[in-house]
């Protein structure tokens, strides 16, 4: 059996461990599961969607905490940590307790009579999920990694899902059409259990998976909503569910558009399952107000401003650009652009075309990435020009661009970092380096 001393050196392992970054399927991830007899005594909410997954978590994650839960939590891809992949109580695991599961891990797989190997991503959420399973919890959020249907959290049976919105993004894998995706997402669905939507236009796929499995199907505008209170716009906000009503809700700490359906998914879900985790009130709104989640319109305080998004397929980038035009007035707007090459860059330049003036794209550290030179085609085939209010210039790296924008902007410009994980993470790093 293999073993290692430090997390990195696991995490190096990993890396390279299982040929296929991305193998889908739960044959081999179900072996390992049932080796470790993993089970969880408390209840378990699995989050899905293309986007709003991570600040749905949050939302769940930071509302349980107040109402006085012990609550784990899981979610991918990490900006600066691996660590931040697995809280317990709101703080990162350590790496002593992940090397500790990991080597649980490996015992188990190893010990097969026909050993099977793991992606990285099967691996550490078994990981994850084995640490939280010991930790005497009162409540586990899993968020999805790709689709559902296959993915490694699905081998858990959830007690409440969730997906929060639905668009194509990794059409590769998940199909090209919004009917394909919804039914890989609606696949962490179960039978007699809740299963929330948060997507104002479910496609037909869903509702008839719920149906046939049996699922108890909770749709936004049909079993609960969220509606701005009258003479309040953007100060307070109603939920309205099957039994419940939470009138007078702050809107979340979160920024932006789209985090008000968030929030509403996320009660929807505390509402489903009130009878094991009651939540008062109070709770709620302690929630929302403290919620917190890097990299999601998250504006840095400071001159010039500096926002970090992590949105990276066009339905995000439509939200970001909806944001940003909500922002006020800015001389300009300059973005460190970094992007994976099998996204529709064209669309998600489109969407932001009118809202950005001068680009400063970037090479990123994986061979998923588009180079700078192939952004850069992308914005010229969208008309931006070189003139002295627009242009577009190509970097070695996101912090490289960052650093070249922070020489050039005037202190009432702003500068939006986004386009993938890598490039907000990139940027942050480096932020932390110059404030040390």
């Amino acid at each position: 059996m293999t073993t290692f001393a430090t997390l990195g050196d696991w995490l190096a392992h990993l890396e390279t461990a299982h040929p296929v970054g991305i193998d889908m399927g739960l044959t081999r991830i179900g072996k390992v599961k049932d080796a470790l007899g993993l089970r969880f005594e408390c209840p378990v909410f699995t989050v899905g969607g293309t986007n709003g997954k991570g600040s749905t978590c949050a939302l769940l994650e930071t509302i349980l905490l107040r109402a006085g839960y012990k609550v784990g939590c899981h979610t991918s891809p990490h900006l600066l940590a691996f660590n931040e992949r697995a809280r317990i109580n709101g703080v990162d695991a350590s790496d002593e307790a992940l090397v500790r599961h990991f080597e649980i891990v490996e015992a188990a797989r190893t010990s097969l009579p026909e050993p099977v190997s793991l992606t990285y991503f099967e691996f550490t959420t078994l990981a994850i999920m084995h640490l939280f399973a010991s930790a005497g919890l009162d409540a586990v959020i899993l968020e999805v990694g790709l689709g559902g249907r296959l993915d490694a959290v699905n081998v858990i049976d959830t007690d409440c899902a969730i997906i929060a919105s639905i668009d194509i993004d990794h059409a590769d894998y998940l199909g090209d059409t919004r009917e394909k995706i919804a039914f890989e997402k609606a696949g962490i669905f179960r039978a007699g259990r809740p299963a929330v939507c948060g997507d104002p236009l479910p496609p037909q796929t869903l509702i008839d998976h719920a149906t046939e499995i049996g699922a108890d199907l909770w749709l936004v505008g049909r079993d609960f909503r969220c509606d701005p209170q009258p003479g309040a716009e953007r100060q307070q906000w109603t939920y309205s569910g099957r039994a419940l009503k939470r009138p007078a809700l702050a809107y979340p700490a979160l920024r932006g558009a789209n985090q008000l359906l968030n929030a509403s998914a996320a009660l929807a879900a505390l509402e489903a399952m009130r009878d094991r985790l009651p939540v008062a009130a109070q709770d709620i709104r302690l929630g929302l107000a403290n919620v917190e989640l890097p990299g999601r319109f998250q504006v840095v305080p400071g001159k010039p401003q500096v926002i970090l998004d992590v949105a990276h397929n066009p339905h995000a980038a439509a939200v970001l650009a909806q944001n940003l035009g909500n922002m006020g007035y800015f001389p300009y707007t300059y973005a460190v652009f970094g992007a994976m090459k099998d996204k529709d860059i064209a669309a998600i330049v489109r969407q932001l075309h009118d809202e950005i003036d001068f680009w400063y794209v970037a090479d990123l550290p994986t061979p998923r990435a588009a180079t700078a030179a192939m952004l850069e085609r992308y914005l010229r085939e969208a008309g931006v020009v070189d003139d002295a209010d627009h242009g577009v210039r190509t970097f070695d790296s996101a912090r490289a661009a960052f650093a070249a924008v922070q020489e050039k902007a005037g202190e009432n410009d702003r500068i939006v970092v986004f386009g993938s994980h890598y490039t907000v993470a990139d940027v942050m790093a480096y932020r932390k380096l110059q404030h040390h």
